[in-house]
C-alpha cells in the first residue's frame, strides 16, 4: 500500500505532467499562429508587361501591409511568394509547382492577363484550389472551373460583354452605323475580344467589310489601317496590346481615317505614359476602362487606395496615378482576405463557396460573382477622350479627359459623334 505521502507525489507529478502538455499544446498552438500565412503568385516584372505587372504588385504589397498592420489573417502575418513569369505563357506552369510543391504556399492568385493565367489553370484545378483572377478575357470559358474568380468586371458572358457597349453606343446614333472593321493582334486575349466583337455586329445587323489579324510582330500600322479605310466602315473595332495600340492610333491620324467610332478594346490606351505620348491624337476615341476619376465612380476607399499608391509608385517606372490595374490588384485581394476571415479558414471549398454567395465590399465597388467565376453583372465601361492636350501628363490625374459614357449607371458625360481626326 502506498503511503499518504506517496500518493500525493504521484498525483502531484501526473498534475505537472497534464500541466506540461497543456503547455506543450498552447505553445504549438501559438506557433502556428505566428506563422505567415503564404500567398503566392506569378507576375509580369519583366517583358512586354512588365510595367502594369509591377504597378500590381505595388497595389498587392499595400494591401499586404494594410492587412498585417491590423494583426494579419486569422491572427497571422500574411507573406508573398512569387516569381517573375517575364511575361511568357510558358514559365508559368512551372511557377505554380513550385509555389505548391516547394514552396508549399496556402493559397494562390494569378498573374496578370489572359495570356499569364490559362497557363496556370490545369495545376490549380488539380490541386483544387481557390483562384482570384486579375484580368483575364473569357479564361474559365474553356476550363469551366468552379473556384475560379475573375475581378476584371467584363460580365457573366465576357467575350459578348466586353464589347456590348461599344457596339450598342454605335446603334443608338443617327444615321444608323452599317458597317464594321474589326482588326486584332494574333494572341489569346486579342483573339477573345475580336470573337465577342464578331458575335455583337452580327447579332446587331451590322455588315463585316473587315476582320483580320495581325502578327504579334508587327511594328507598322499604316498598311493595315489603310486596308481597313479602303473598306470604307462606319465603326472600327481595335483588339490589340500597348505598343500596337500606339501604333494603331498614330496610323489612324496619319492615314486620316474617316470612321465614325474608332476604338473598342485597345490596351494601354489606359496608361498615363501612352496617354502623355499620344496627347491630342486620342481625342474622339472610344475605348474600354475599369476605372477612371470621374465623380460618378468615387468608391469607398478607392482614393485612400490611389493616395498610398502614387506615393509607392514615385520612381518605379510604372504607371503613376494607377488609375487601371492597382486598384482591382488591389480588391482580388481585398475579396480573398474577407473570404479567409469569414470561413475562418483555407479550406478550399468553404472559401469557394463564401466567395460564389457574397457580395463583397472593395475599392473598386461591390463585386458579385455568378456561377463562372466572371462578375454576375457586366460594368465594362465605355470611355471617350475628350479636350487632350499636348505634352500635359497632370491632366489625366483628374475628371473630364477620359469622359464615362456606358453604362447609364455610371455616364458622366454623353457620345460625341462621329469620331473625326
Amino acid at each position: 500500500m502506498q503511503s499518504r505521502s506517496g500518493s500525493m507525489l504521484y498525483l502531484a507529478g501526473r498534475a505537472l505532467g497534464v500541466l506540461f502538455i497543456a503547455l506543450a499544446l498552447t505553445g504549438t498552438a501559438l506557433a502556428q499562429q505566428k506563422n505567415p500565412i503564404k500567398i503566392g503568385f506569378s507576375m509580369a516584372l519583366t517583358g512586354a508587361l512588365a510595367g502594369a505587372g509591377k504597378g500590381a504588385l505595388i497595389a498587392m504589397e499595400i494591401w499586404r501591409d494594410d492587412v498585417n498592420k491590423k494583426g494579419g489573417l486569422l491572427g497571422r502575418p500574411v507573406e508573398f511568394v512569387y516569381y517573375d513569369d517575364a511575361t511568357q505563357p510558358a514559365k508559368v506552369p512551372a511557377i505554380y509547382s513550385k509555389l505548391l510543391d516547394v514552396d508549399k504556399v496556402d493559397l494562390v492568385v494569378s498573374s496578370y492577363g489572359t495570356n499569364e493565367i490559362a497557363p496556370a489553370m490545369p495545376i490549380v484545378m488539380r490541386k483544387k484550389l481557390v483562384f482570384p483572377s486579375l484580368f483575364g478575357l473569357a479564361v474559365n470559358d474553356e476550363f469551366k472551373y468552379n473556384r475560379y474568380f475573375q475581378i476584371m468586371p467584363a460580365g457573366p458572358d465576357p467575350k459578348l460583354d466586353w464589347s456590348r457597349g461599344f457596339f450598342q453606343l454605335a446603334l443608338e446614333q443617327k444615321p444608323r452605323p452599317q458597317t464594321v472593321a474589326i482588326v486584332a493582334a494574333d494572341a489569346e486575349f486579342a483573339l477573345n475580344a475580336a470573337a465577342g466583337a464578331h458575335r455583337n455586329a452580327v447579332g446587331m445587323d451590322l455588315k463585316i467589310v473587315y476582320n483580320k489579324t495581325y502578327p504579334p510582330a508587327t511594328t507598322d500600322f499604316t498598311p493595315i489601317v489603310r486596308a481597313i479605310q479602303a473598306t470604307n466602315p462606319d465603326i472600327v473595332f481595335i483588339a490589340s496590346y500597348p505598343p500596337d495600340s500606339v501604333g494603331m492610333v498614330k496610323a489612324a491620324n496619319e492615314v486620316g481615317l474617316k470612321a465614325k467610332m474608332f476604338g473598342g478594346s485597345m490596351v494601354g490606351l489606359q496608361f498615363a505614359a501612352i496617354q502623355k505620348n499620344l496627347g491630342p491624337l486620342l481625342n474622339g476615341i472610344v475605348n474600354y476602362d475599369f476605372w477612371v476619376p470621374e465623380a460618378t465612380l468615387n468608391f469607398p476607399g478607392v482614393k485612400e487606395f490611389l493616395a498610398k499608391y502614387q506615393e509607392a509608385a514615385k520612381g518605379k517606372g510604372v504607371d503613376p496615378y494607377g488609375h487601371y490595374l492597382p486598384p482591382f490588384a488591389y480588391a482580388y485581394l481585398e475579396i480573398l482576405g474577407q473570404s479567409v476571415e469569414a470561413t475562418k479558414g483555407m479550406d478550399q471549398a468553404k472559401l469557394a463557396a463564401y466567395m460564389h454567395k457574397t457580395t463583397f465590399s472593395t475599392v473598386v465597388g461591390k463585386v458579385k460573382f455568378g456561377k463562372n467565376g466572371e462578375w454576375e453583372k457586366s460594368r465594362m465601361l465605355q470611355v471617350q477622350f475628350r479636350d487632350v492636350q499636348p505634352d500635359n501628363l497632370e491632366q489625366f490625374a483628374g475628371p473630364g479627359k477620359r469622359v464615362v459614357i456606358y453604362p447609364k449607371e455610371w455616364k458622366s458625360g454623353e457620345l460625341v459623334y462621329p469620331y473625326k481626326k
